[in-house]
């Protein structure tokens, strides 16, 4: 069984490190073109079910009746829109509908139980890490299924992370949440201090109902793991232009591979050496698809990361984009050596790896040569003029889609299947009186 102490994740680092280098070529390999008339064919599904799902949502669906309706149709557009745009075959739609769509609706509905004031933002980043969690789980040898351990892990993203993410707290300040987050991994019973502790320490203890300190010891070295990268992140924002390419892509690699790491954890217990090695080279793929997306607001914070370093130094992203999708296959090779898993699952992953790049580019474009724009271009199923003004269409209409979001909410059955007798107390979510209502 391994370890994941300071030794192991340092050595893991250097072996990505490797393959990310191993990666670095001219162009993008092995990716799949499309041809003007292809896309446009892709842009018209695309419209379709948007259209639908717009007109659908025009006629305020107030029983509980008229919202599952609603959400019927909701899921049958989103199904021809994958197969007519994205290619998907009956198996993969099924897999996103049936499998991945009730993980993130049912998350919602817990989190909005633990803290009806959570933001659909924040419940949709953490609905991101689940569905991760619940991605490797096939992988693993389980079902896919929203565990408590999965929704602890999950929601502590909106509590915690942002937190450190937020400019308007002192270094100081985060320093000493992060010592007592640090602590409480460690199993201390330490008293809360304010709300978000309060909140946080239930999410820990939701893990600890799943997964026996004594029992499941690589969960835990899993989650100081990441708390330990998460610090060391931190110092990104106050190095300027201080340091280097090397250990700005170190610091990324730790924060990302330990993240997933922990996903994988979360999701079967324990790991072996290559179940291990795999999922940390996945966080660490979608940590540098992240920091391509947030290229701009890294630059304007001044967040030292290998994407935003390049464009401070003047330099175009194409290489490094290049070797990203290519890592990527990589990372698609090593899932393949995995006993578990289906066919259709691990396409759809290598998928959506390539999407997250390709559409980062789109929404980064004024840091791309015109040529290899115009190569990124022919691998998207879209051309990137239509993705930047449906992005500013969908941005116009939030109050919108909000609304589709909590009648789904309202439509799925409420139960607590898979949920241990006895909740955590939650902080945030009391009646009148006081009394917590976080109950069974």
């Amino acid at each position: 069984m391994e370890t994941y102490d300071g030794a192991w994740v340092d050595e893991h680092v250097a072996q990505t490190v490797e393959v990310w280098h191993d990666s670095a070529a001219g162009s993008m390999r092995n990716a799949r073109q499309f041809s003007a008339s292809e896309q446009e064919t892709r842009e018209q599904a695309y419209d379709e079910a948007l259209h639908a799902v717009e007109r659908d949502l025009k006629r305020a669906a107030k029983s509980k009746r008229e919202r599952m309706e609603l959400q019927t149709r909701t899921v049958a557009s989103f199904a021809k829109f994958a197969a007519g745009a994205l290619d998907l075959d009956g198996d993969a739609i099924t897999l996103l509908t049936h499998e991945f769509l009730p993980v993130g609706t049912r998350l919602a509905q817990w989190s909005r139980r633990f803290d009806p004031g959570l933001a659909m933002g924040d419940i949709i980043q953490a609905a991101r890490n689940a569905w991760t969690a619940c991605g490797l789980q096939p992988l693993l040898g389980e079902g896919i299924k929203l565990t408590p351990a999965i929704l602890g892990y999950s929601l502590l993203y909106p509590y915690s992370d942002n937190h450190i993410d937020d400019e308007a707290v002192s270094p100081a300040t985060k320093l000493q949440f992060s010592q007592r987050f640090r602590c409480r991994l460690l199993g201390e019973r330490l008293l809360a201090a304010g709300d978000r502790e309060r909140a946080i320490w239930a999410l820990i203890a939701l893990i600890e109902t799943q997964y026996a300190r004594t029992r499941f010891p690589q969960v835990y070295d899993c989650l100081l793991a990441i708390h330990h990268a998460q610090e060391r992140s931190i110092s990104q924002l106050h190095n300027g232009h201080g340091g280097s390419d090397g250990e700005s892509l170190r610091l990324s690699c730790a924060k990302g591979g330990t993240s997933v790491l922990a996903d994988a954890c979360l999701a079967h217990g324990s790991l072996s050496k290559e179940e291990s090695r795999f999922a940390f080279e996945w966080g660490v793929l979608l940590q540098l698809g992240d920091d391509l997306q947030d290229v701009r607001d890294d630059m304007r914070r001044g967040s030292m990361t290998l994407f935003s370093r390049a464009v401070a130094d003047g330099k175009a992203l194409d290489g490094l984009t290049a070797q990203l999708l290519n890592f990527s296959e990589k990372v698609g090779d090593r899932m393949e050596g995995l006993p578990y898993g289906t066919a259709t699952l691990k396409q759809l992953l290598r998928m959506s790896w390539r999407s997250l790049v390709i559409r980062a580019v789109a929404d980064s474009h004024e840091f791309f040569s015109s040529g290899f724009l115009r190569e990124a271009e022919q691998c998207s199923p879209f051309r990137y003029d239509f993705l930047r003004a449906r992005s500013d269409r969908l941005a116009s209409r939030h109050g919108l889609y909000a609304n589709l979001f909590e009648a789904f909410l309202e439509a799925e059955p409420d139960d607590h299947q898979g949920l241990p007798n006895d909740w955590p107390v939650c902080p945030l979510a009391s009646d009148t009186d006081g009394a917590t209502i976080w109950s069974r």
